[in-house]
């Protein structure tokens, strides 16, 4: 495995864990309430989705580029 691969490998594994603790956050008490009063997500759990996403995607065209 070369490492290209590897690096694309913890980079779609670090945007996973972004995801899974924005997710987590999200579930805080402080969370709730703000989503309950404005319908959105605060800006700090947005922002780990966001991350987790774009890391991930990296991540994905990196492990599969020639």
């Amino acid at each position: 495995m070369g490492s290209s691969k590897l690096a694309s490998l913890i980079l779609m594994v670090i945007g996973v864990a972004l995801v899974v603790w924005g997710n987590q956050q999200g579930a805080g008490a402080v969370e709730q309430v703000t989503e309950a009063v404005t319908g959105q997500k605060t800006d700090e759990v947005m922002m780990f989705y966001i991350a987790g996403a774009v890391s991930f995607v990296i991540g994905l065209l990196l492990f599969f580029r020639k």
